[in-house]
């Protein structure tokens, strides 16, 4: 096993206290239609009751292990940078890492997942069967808002510039015509979420407010991971829904409206990045841009039974834009398999050049004696999950173990109920800070962001130093289990159905159903870690009579379960590697939703109805 990198700003290892994990909480009642607007208006105006609620939802407990976490330093900021040595890399920066195709990410098509994969489409442009002009032509009239009957595809999108995404189609496709792609990306069709900037188009963050970038000196304001992908040939068909500012995890958006889960209309996509899972789940595009300050890559992928990735804090940039919830928030990559995620995770990394964090290097699967296969699992907090989650993450254990080598070990994360409290706190605040005019924003945002008002400086610092006690003591873990990777269910419900036509109208506030969503998430955004979501079932829907069990291959509407690895800072390349496993561990179980487009079939189609000068860029 070669010498763990040097990194700045890594945690000096340190266990934690021996705390038994308590997951004691008061309930809080849900608020849909009238409640939720009446809810809104007296949060706003009553301090008493901001204060009472701020208590009832556990802000308060941390000042309960005050005297357990005082000495530790307040940690604000999670970043971890690898130190490597200066290598030259100008061949990769000038084609952004693209056109040097390994033999993973280029040539792995769509064998476990079912859906087209990267190298998929990069193989049919090559061989003249589809081209990118007929794979945008069969996709826009899916999409599109801007007409007269819209497909229930189109709600999962903001905005889409037709013009400018049949410009970047005809010019791939020239490309590929002369022989000259740009590489296995060129030609892809992408989206992203709504709080990506991309010149021509609004950035409204889900909301109704304009938050579009205004350009200085002519200069682009599109964001540098997206001018990665343009830069790498992929057709950006435009921006994808979101719940407004990223702030809870259904993608439910009264706003522009709510794209329902692929599997079944009656449940969320989860969010906040719920119109980049709706897509990929669909087969509309095999990978998207989401961003994560509290599950929002991992928690919509895992309702919708794709491939979620979280990066290590900072991984990959904002820039030239802030990042809105820097203390937790990252950009990252949501696909249909593990190789597209791979390749794009690839591309997007590319450091930013205010950036410390080094080049990345290509994907390769190395043999298994090249790595620890080591699954981390914190019994007492995986055993919080509903029984049919655990019993689907359990089994993918077990199997990951007996057809891929993996051996487990038992760990504790002590503080873990008071750590997603410390999380939420320190987001809400950051969005209170952010957001100090509300009027205009959704009734269940306003309650939020009451209660982010509410947190006193004192309990905020708390949270920081719990931060700081944390990751030492995952420092000390990977110290103790070297390649480890921490798994637990994603999240410990099975989906989040919909209760009322109310709630899609007005929106929904539902703290109990956020928590339990959140059960697992929230330990990567607030240390810094990177984080998978991989599918790993499916369970009966809410309404059957055998609801809550595991559900077999004939059961409809059945709802998509995820199990999370969390791996060491900026170790992304293990986690891909634990991927690769999953994916084929979990290949016989998974299915491509009811709604599922085949788009390479519609461009097919297109291909005998365009003339070929068309289709090719002339």
């Amino acid at each position: 096993m070669a010498a763990s990198p040097k990194f700045v700003n890594y945690p000096e290892p340190q266990p934690g206290p021996d705390v038994p994990y308590k997951s004691e909480r008061k309930n809080n009642p849900p608020m849909r239609g009238t409640s939720l607007m009446l809810g809104a208006y007296f949060m706003e105006s009553s301090e008493w009751l901001r204060s009472y609620i701020w208590r009832n939802a556990g802000f308060g407990n941390l000042r309960n292990i005050r005297f357990q976490i005082e000495d530790y330093e307040p940690r604000y900021d999670p970043t971890v940078v690898p130190i490597v040595a200066a290598e030259p890399f100008e061949k990769e920066t000038k084609t952004n890492g693209v056109k040097k195709e390994n033999s993973f990410t280029s040539k792995r098509g769509s064998r476990f997942s079912g859906y087209y994969s990267v190298a998929d489409y990069h193989r049919l442009y090559l061989s003249g069967e589809i081209s990118p002009v007929a794979v945008a032509k069969a996709i826009l009239p899916l999409i599109r808002r801007d007409v007269e009957t819209p497909t229930q595809y189109s709600t999962a999108w903001f905005e889409t510039k037709v013009d400018q995404v049949m410009k970047a189609a005809r010019a791939s496709a020239k490309r590929y015509k002369e022989g000259k792609p740009l590489g296995p990306m060129d030609g892809v069709p992408t989206a992203v979420k709504d709080e990506y900037e991309i010149d021509g188009y609004k950035t409204c963050l889900g909301s109704r407010n304009d938050y579009t970038a205004q350009s200085v000196d002519g200069a682009s304001v599109t964001s540098w991971c997206v001018k990665q992908l343009e830069d790498a040939g992929a057709i950006v068909l435009g921006k994808l829904s979101m719940h407004e500012f990223g702030l809870d995890t259904t993608g439910n958006n009264p706003i522009y409206g709510t794209p329902r889960n692929p599997y079944n209309d009656e449940y969320y996509t989860g969010g906040s990045s719920s119109g980049s899972g709706y897509a990929v789940s669909a087969g509309l595009v095999p990978f998207a841009l989401g961003s994560d300050g509290g599950g929002s890559i991992r928690i919509p992928s895992s309702f919708c039974s794709v491939f979620g990735l979280k990066p290590s804090h900072g991984r990959v940039s904002f820039r030239p834009g802030p990042n809105h919830s820097i203390t937790c928030a990252v950009n990252g990559p949501i696909a249909a398999d593990i190789a597209s995620l791979a390749a794009l995770f690839e591309v997007i990394s590319v450091p930013h050049p205010t950036s410390g964090f080094p080049h990345p290097t290509a994907f390769s699967v190395p043999d298994s004696a090249q790595r620890n296969k080591v699954l981390g699992i914190p019994e007492d907090w995986f055993a919080d999950a509903d029984p049919a989650v655990q019993t689907l993450c359990r089994s993918m254990i077990s199997r990951l173990v007996e057809e891929h080598g993996y051996k487990t070990v038992t760990i504790k994360i002590p503080f873990a109920a008071e750590g997603q409290i410390a999380h939420a706190m320190t987001v809400l605040t950051d969005g209170a800070t952010l957001l100090p005019e509300t009027k205009n924003l959704t009734y269940a945002n306003r309650i939020l962001l009451a209660i982010g008002r509410t947190t006193p400086s004192t309990d905020y610092l708390l949270a920081q130093k719990l931060r700081g006690l944390l990751m030492k003591h995952l420092a000390y873990l990977w110290k103790t289990y070297p390649g480890m990777v921490i798994v637990t269910p994603t999240t410990a419900c099975a989906g989040w159905k919909i209760q009322t036509q109310s709630e899609l109208n007005h929106g929904l506030s539902d703290g109990d159903k956020t928590i339990r969503s959140m059960l697992y998430v929230w330990l990567a955004n607030f240390c810094g870690l990177p984080a998978l979501t991989v599918p790993a079932g499916y369970v009966v829907p809410e309404g059957h009579p055998d609801a809550g069990l595991v559900a077999d291959e004939k059961v409809e509407g059945k709802v998509p379960v995820g199990l999370m690895g969390t791996g060491e800072w900026t170790q992304e390349h293990n986690l891909l590697q634990f991927g690769v496993d999953a994916e084929a561990v979990g290949a016989d179980v998974r299915t491509r939703p009811p709604i599922w487009v085949d788009v390479v079939a519609k461009a097919r189609d297109e291909m005998k109805n365009t003339e070929a000068g068309e289709l090719w860029g002339a």
